[in-house]
This record gives C-alpha cells, structure tokens and sequence, in this order.
C-alpha cells in the first residue's frame, strides 16, 4: 500500500498500486519461458518393451493387424496367412470379420516402432467403427543381455 508524507490526511491518491500487477506478470513470464520449450519440442510417442511373464504363443483364429514404416496395412484375419490390405478397404474387411463374432472381438495390433502416430490412430478409428472391442498392442520382448535373448 502506498503512503505519502505530507498533505492532507483525507486526500485520495490518483496513482494505482502495480506492485501487484508485476508480481503477476513476473510469475507469468517464468511460466511462459519454462513451458514454451517443451510446447515446441513436441511429444515422441514410443511402444514400451514388453516383458511376458509367461510366453503365449499366438491362437489360430487371432486377428492381426501390422502397418509397416511406410504406412501399408497387412492383415492376419485368424488363418495364419498375412494379406497386404488397401487402407480404403480396412473397414470393410474388419466389419465382415467382426460381424460373425459374437464373443471374441479382440484385434491385435502390431506397428513399426519409428511409424507416425497418425497412421496409428486412423487405424484404431477404423477398427473402433468395423466393431472390434478390445485392442491389444504387440510388442517386442526386451532383450536380457544376460541370457542372450
């Protein structure tokens, strides 16, 4: 608060207060320096290692679903067989295999570590609206370098 010395009492001083004023802008400009950085670094997504307790080997009638590094769909619709998809026609090819299941609606999904997350989140649209339920992420194991795998 303000005091003058001198004058009346009763007189009403003219000038605001901006010590207030600068403490906020202060606190403010150290946020701004602090955050900024990291807003233009942006935000690298990255697939944990997996470490399985116990191996499970992957069933016949497991549907899976591998994007490669330059975008291209492969489907393993349950047959063991792997068959190159066109991305226009995934949602399709999910609907007529999810249709006939009643109770397993899980699709394992298997992408390129250095894929970009965009090709990653259209296919999860796509299979969201083709009526998978669950999806399940793919991992690589971790190598222990101790035993050799």
């Amino acid at each position: 608060m303000g005091m003058s010395v001198g004058g009346r009492a009763d007189e009403i001083k003219s000038e605001p207060n901006v010590i207030p004023m600068i403490d906020v802008m202060l606190v403010l400009l150290i946020i701004f320096m602090i955050v900024t950085p990291v807003i233009t670094a942006g935000f690298q997504a990255v697939m944990p290692q997996a470490k399985n307790l116990a191996d499970r080997p992957e069933e016949d009638n497991d549907v899976i679903l591998g994007i490669d590094i330059d975008g291209n769909y492969y489907l393993d619709p349950g047959s063991g067989e792997i068959h190159p998809i066109d991305p226009d026609s995934l949602g399709s090819f999910l609907t007529r295999i999810y249709e006939v299941r009643t109770r397993d609606r899980i699709l394992y999904f298997r992408a390129d570590a250095a894929l970009e997350y965009g090709y990653v989140e259209d296919a999860m649209d796509v299979a969201r609206k083709s009526g998978v339920r669950v999806l399940a992420a793919i991992t690589d194991a971790k190598r222990d370098p101790r035993r050799g795998r």
